[in-house]
């Protein structure tokens, strides 16, 4: 299943790559939402190699979720690749100068199951796909708001 949103920002695309991989924050957001996030890496600049684990409750159910960063090229994509015990996830996120003080940010993800269980829930999942759709916009727009907040 994949998933692309895009949103504009009035920032530079050099400023909003680098805020988008202030990996520091990222961790403590997702602190704030309540999940368990430890790195795996000793590396303290972001780049190809950074690692994390990733604990958190969905669905009543503690899940647990290994991602890395796969693809690092400042000032234009960041890829990243997750693995929990049902799924595999990409997710790349994509920079573009829109002009000197403006820029886009473009980001795809696609999910894979890994077993027949995840297989019925992502078929499960299509049938209101459009739905899903409209949330994973909305989500990226508060998560690039929430991050370029502090820029």
């Amino acid at each position: 299943m994949n998933f692309s949103a895009g949103y504009d920002t009035e920032l530079p695309a050099e400023r909003l790559f680098d805020t988008l991989t202030d990996f520091d924050a990222l961790e403590r957001m997702l602190i704030g939402r309540g999940a368990v996030v430890q790195r795996i890496d000793p590396s303290t600049e972001p780049g190809t190699g950074m690692g994390w684990n990733i604990g958190f409750d969905w669905r009543g159910k503690a899940r647990r979720l290994r991602l890395a960063v796969t693809r690092f090229d400042p000032p234009e994509q960041l890829s990243m690749a997750g693995r929990s015990d049902a799924l595999d996830l990409t997710v790349t996120a994509t920079t573009v100068a829109l002009s000197r003080e403006r820029s886009r940010v473009i980001f795809e993800t696609e999910i894979k199951p890994r077993n027949v269980k995840a297989r019925l829930m992502l078929q499960t999942a299509k049938l209101g796909k459009a739905q899903m759709d409209r949330r994973y916009q909305r989500r990226i727009e508060e998560f690039v708001q929430h991050m370029t907040a502090r820029a």
